[in-house]
C-alpha cells in the first residue's frame, strides 16, 4: 500500500491567512492550501479557505477555481481540459498524488489539504516546474522510429493481436503522478528516468510498427536509468488512470 505523503507537525509550513467563511451557510468545507510566491521572499504558508459546498461543483479542481474566482484571485494552479484527460491540475490532496479535477471533494472526510506535487520544484502556490520530467521524456524518443516506408495507399498495419500490446500504456497523459510518488526517483532524480518516463518508454518497445527496439533497450540499459527500481510500487497506487508503471518497467 503505497504511504501518504504528509507534512511532519514541525514543517516549515506555516499557518498562513484564514480567509473569512461566507455568511448563512449550512454545507463548508475547509480547504488549507499550500501557498509560495518566490517574488515576496517568505516561507511557504498553508492558507485555510472556507468553501460553501452548496454552491460548488463536486471535485476539487471546482473549488480551487471557486476559490480563485471568488476568494483570493492570487491563487496559483494548473488545469485545463477538467476530465482527467490532460494531467495539467496534478497535486498532492490529502497525502496522495491525484488529479484535482477527477478528485471528489466528498471522499475526504475532514479538511482538504492540498500541497503541489511532492520532490518537484515549485514555481509559485501548487505549480511545479516540470522541465527535468519532460528532459528525460525526451531522452527516449517518444515517437515511432522506422527504415521502412509506410503503405503508399495507407497507414503501418497492426493486427488486433499486436495493437492490444500497448493497452495500458498509451493511455498515460504524464501528469507525472507517478513519478512525483517513487522513493527510487526521489534518491536518483538526476539519472533515474522515472517511472512515467520508463512506462513511456515500454509503450514504444512494445508497438510492433516501431522498428528500432533494439536501440531503446540499449539506451535504457544503463545502472541508473533503469536499474534503479525498488518496486517500492508507489507509482501503481498512486496512478490517476489506473495504469500499472511498475509493470512496465519490470517488462523493459
Amino acid at each position: 500500500m503505497m504511504v501518504a505523503f504528509r507534512l511532519p507537525a514541525n514543517s516549515r509550513v506555516h499557518r498562513g491567512k484564514t480567509w473569512p467563511a461566507p455568511a448563512a451557510c449550512s454545507h463548508l468545507k475547509q480547504f488549507r492550501v499550500y501557498r509560495w510566491n518566490p517574488d515576496a521572499g517568505d516561507n511557504p504558508v498553508q492558507d485555510v479557505f472556507s468553501v460553501d459546498l452548496d454552491q460548488c461543483g463536486p471535485m476539487v479542481l471546482d473549488a480551487l477555481i471557486k476559490i480563485k474566482n471568488e476568494i483570493d484571485s492570487t491563487l496559483t494552479f494548473r488545469r485545463s481540459c477538467r476530465e482527467g484527460v490532460c494531467g495539467s491540475c496534478a497535486m498532492n490532496i490529502d497525502g496522495y498524488n491525484h488529479l484535482a479535477c477527477t478528485t471528489p471533494i466528498a471522499a475526504i472526510k475532514d479538511d482538504v489539504r492540498i500541497y503541489p506535487l511532492n520532490h518537484v520544484p515549485v514555481i509559485k502556490d501548487l505549480v511545479v516546474d516540470l522541465s527535468h520530467l519532460y528532459a528525460q521524456h525526451r531522452l527516449i524518443k517518444p515517437w515511432l522510429q522506422t527504415d521502412t516506408p509506410p503503405p503508399p495507399d495507407r497507414e503501418r498495419p497492426q493486427s488486433i493481436a499486436e495493437r492490444a500490446q500497448i493497452d495500458g500504456y498509451w493511455e498515460c497523459i504524464l501528469c507525472f503522478c507517478c513519478t512525483s510518488a517513487c522513493p527510487s526517483w526521489w534518491w536518483n532524480g538526476d539519472r533515474y528516468l522515472g517511472p512515467a518516463v520508463l512506462l513511456q518508454a515500454y509503450r514504444w518497445i512494445v508497438d510492433s510498427r516501431d522498428e528500432a527496439t533494439e536501440q531503446r533497450l540499449d539506451d535504457l540499459h544503463d545502472p541508473f536509468r533503469l536499474y534503479r527500481c525498488h518496486t517500492i510500487m508507489n507509482c501503481t497506487a498512486t496512478c490517476p488512470k489506473g495504469l500499472n508503471p511498475g509493470k512496465a518497467i519490470g517488462l523493459n
